[in-house]
């Protein structure tokens, strides 16, 4: 299945406020029910296991309403470990309220060197070109101090074949229009493994997770 970069609505913010909020919902759900939650969730256990570490700052590029970080933060704490959330979007319209946002661009991230221990995002990269995906990488890495976490769609025919199947599910054209976008533009594991492997990233861990989800944890 080739790759077919597509624009997708919700990039541009097109549509009304409502629809836009109809679409942030559609992908709070699909984050929760479809491997989204649990995938960051389990790089962001990996990294406290291995840096021993019981407090993480975390910025959230990309961030929409934040959920899933957000979750993370709250299943982490049960296990005594505290995870600091800051999330960036390009649209402060699409920040959820509560918490530290802040408006900006994921290629040229408004912060100092080594201002987080983590860099994340969740359904992002897919929206990147090649040349994209290795700037975006090497800003995060700039700003992270110990890694980056990538947690993004692997494409497959019988991916886009459930999205298509799904498409009653969603409450928002704008998602109707992007799901399917989506997983045309997305990357597998091995053309993802391809493009990071010449970056300044110490190592590169690619894990699958349910429902055609991958893991990235590039380490600084």
């Amino acid at each position: 299945m080739k790759r077919i970069p597509t624009e997708e609505l919700l990039d541009s913010d097109s549509g009304t406020p409502e629809e836009i909020a109809a679409s942030l919902a559609d992908l709070r759900r699909i984050n929760q029910n479809f491997g989204g939650r649990a995938t960051t969730l389990a790089m962001v256990k990996q990294v406290a296991k291995i840096t021993r570490a019981n407090q993480l700052s975390l910025l959230e590029v990309a961030s929409g309403w934040g959920d899933v970080p957000r979750y993370a933060s709250q299943q982490l704490a049960a296990r005594g470990i505290h995870l600091s959330v800051t999330l960036l979007d390009r649209y402060a319209t699409h920040v959820g309220n509560g918490g530290r946002s802040v408006a900006g661009d994921a290629l040229a991230l408004p912060f100092q060197d080594g201002s987080f221990d983590l860099v994340s995002c969740v359904l992002f990269a897919h929206h990147l070109s090649p040349e994209q995906v290795v700037r975006f990488l090497k800003e995060s890495l700039r700003v992270c101090r110990t890694a980056v976490l990538i947690n993004d769609l692997i494409r497959h025919p019988l991916h886009l074949a459930m999205v298509y199947a799904g498409t009653p599910l969603y409450r928002s054209r704008l998602t109707r229009n992007d799901a399917p976008a989506s997983v045309r533009q997305a990357y597998t594991v091995s053309e993802m493994r391809d493009m990071l492997c010449g970056t300044p990233a110490s190592r590169i861990d690619i894990s699958r997770h349910y429902l055609f989800r991958m893991g990235v944890i590039a380490w600084k």
